[in-house]
Order: structure tokens, then sequence, then C-alpha cells
């Protein structure tokens, strides 16, 4: 696989940073990108070819693309959807501006993105395009509900997408971890209190043990695992012949699975409304 080139969303912390340098280290050719260009610095002076991509900004992905391409000869073996952010809020507290913020980086920016590489590995008669979607792409928790629905609405595109380009070459993949040691907590504070006003709402009790998940240092949930776990699932999808359409990673994930398919709604909400704990993880 060595000379193969990927294209990886969301590089500055986390998953993205992870799998930047392990596949590196194994021979690819990555372009990692990040929104802030303090991150981009940082990632190119640790060896890495860095460029800005804002999923939020059309051009910022087009001009992100042709860069990339005018290095390549117009080739790009992989792309990794990594970079979302998780909002969090009680449904009925979720603004319309909340939720366009949160589909506007989690399903529209990641799929046009997707879409300008599509032609390209038409052309090129194969590739690889893998998305992070969440365990929250599989079953709802409470307090989470604009961050659930970006990852169903992108499972729902990534599932299309893999049915679409059957017997094209190109495999869709769907990487689908629960709690992973990251900064994602950082960057849903933020959204948080930019746009949620816990004193004057109704849930204010459980946005007081939201608030404190999302500042606590450390594993804030039961079986956290390292970025390392998804990049051994992100490898096998870019490197097997027969990648699977789904990577589960994390107990969580592989548990609410198979009670979704084994419960009815009724049982199925109960479990979830004690996993999710009122917001405390």
């Amino acid at each position: 696989m060595n000379n193969k080139t990927i294209l990886i969303t969301g590089c500055s912390t986390g998953i993205g940073y992870c799998v930047a340098h392990g596949l590196k280290v194994l021979g690819w050719r990555v372009f990692a990108t990040a929104r802030q260009p303090a991150d981009v610095q940082r990632l190119q002076a640790e060896g890495l070819e860095s460029l800005p991509l804002d999923l939020r900004d059309s051009e910022s992905i087009r001009t992100a693309v042709a860069a990339i391409l005018a290095q390549t000869d117009g080739r790009l073996e992989a792309l990794f959807n990594n970079g979302a952010y998780g909002q969090a809020g009680a449904v009925e507290d979720l603004s319309r501006e909340a939720l366009r913020e949160q589909f506007e980086t989690n399903v529209f920016g990641m799929q046009e993105l997707t879409n300008q590489i599509v032609p390209i590995m038409r052309r090129q008669g194969g590739g690889r395009i893998l998305y992070t979607s969440s365990v929250l792409g599989l079953v709802a928790f409470p307090y989470r509900g604009a961050y659930v629905a970006s990852k169903f609405a992108l499972e729902g595109l990534a599932d299309t997408l893999r049915l679409e380009l059957a017997g094209t070459g190109i495999h869709v993949c769907l990487i689908e971890p629960g709690p992973i040691l990251s900064k994602f907590r950082d960057n849903a504070h933020v959204a948080y209190r930019r746009y949620i006003q816990a004193e004057t709402s109704l849930h204010r009790e459980q946005y007081a043990a939201i608030e404190a998940r999302l500042l606590k240092k450390g594993p804030a949930a039961p079986f956290t695992l390292p970025p390392e776990a998804v990049l051994k699932r992100v490898i096998h999808a870019l490197e097997s012949r027969r990648p699977r359409a789904r990577y589960y990673v994390t107990v969580p994930t592989y548990l609410f699975a198979a009670l979704r398919r084994l419960l009815p709604t009724r049982a199925l909400d109960a479990v979830l409304r004690r996993a999710g704990g009122g917001g405390r993880r």
C-alpha cells in the first residue's frame, strides 16, 4: 500500500491526529487537514503534509481538494471523513441555528467533500471512502439530539452511497466508535455554552450534570479506549481486499448494536435512558 494517498479531515487532535500519524508510519502519503491555521502549522512541524480545510466553508473545501490533487497528479486513493463535533442539549432547547451548525460540519460539509472526491475515484477505477460515525449513529442518548441526528443522517448517506457505488471499485465504510480519549468534550463544551441557555431551561438540573461531564478530565464514560483502537479498524478498512461496511469500536457500540436488534422499542428506550444517566455519561 506504499505511495497511496489519503485525505483526512479533523486531524488537530484525537482520532484524526492518531490515524494521520499511524498511516504515515505505514507508508501512506497523508494529507492531514485541520480548521485552525495554528493546528496546520503544528502538524507540519511534526512531519505531516497538512493544509487548512473548514467543512463549513465550500471554498475552503474546493481549495484544499485542488491543492492536494495538484500534488498527486490528480489521484487520491482514500478519503477519511473524520471532522465533527458534538452539540449537547435537550431537543426542545435546540435552536435552528444550533442544528444548522451541527449539520454544516457533521453532514453537509462532509458530504460536499465526498462528492468532490467520488469523480476522482471513478476515473481511477476505485478507492476507499471512510466516515467516522458513532455508536450514536445507531441509537439515541438523551441530551445528544443534534449530534445523534447528524450521525443518523450521515449513516443514511453512507449506506446509500455504498449501494450506488457498487461495482465501481469504490468501497464505502462506516467507523462507529463509542467513547474514545480525545478533546471531543472540549469542543462540545464550547458549542454547549454558545447555544444552550441552561439557566432558563426546564432541564437545568440535567445541564449541571452535562457541564460537569464536558469539563471532566480523562475518561467520562466506561469502556473508553485510546484512538489507536480506531486506527486498527481504519487500517483494515483501507487495506483489506474486502472491507466491511461497518466497523464497531468499543464495547458500547457492540452492546447497543445488539440491543437495537434484540429489544422492542419500549425496552430499548428504558436501557438508553438509564445508560444516558441524565446527561452524566
